[in-house]
């Protein structure tokens, strides 16, 4: 797995939840600032362990707000596996 594909990953989750194209989340900006509401956090946390096999708590966009935040956090959650 490359930084590369997590983050296309990531981007492509995001948008399907906020109906907005991936070229218009920018990864470095706050997902709440973006429309990220706990709703869609909490789908986000059920997709991470159904595609990264990663138990994520719900807290992950608070604690990780961003795109490249949580995509560092996975990183390191995948490499402890």
């Amino acid at each position: 797995m490359t930084d590369e594909t997590l983050t296309s990953w990531l981007l492509r989750t995001v948008s399907s939840y906020l109906d907005v194209p991936e070229a218009g989340i920018d990864p470095a900006v706050r997902l709440q600032a973006l429309g990220l509401d706990s709703a869609h956090a909490m789908a986000l946390c059920v997709d991470i362990e159904e595609r990264w096999g990663v138990l994520v708590d719900p807290a992950l966009v608070w604690d990780h707000p961003t795109i490249n935040a949580i995509r560092k956090y996975l990183e390191g959650q995948l490499a402890a596996t």
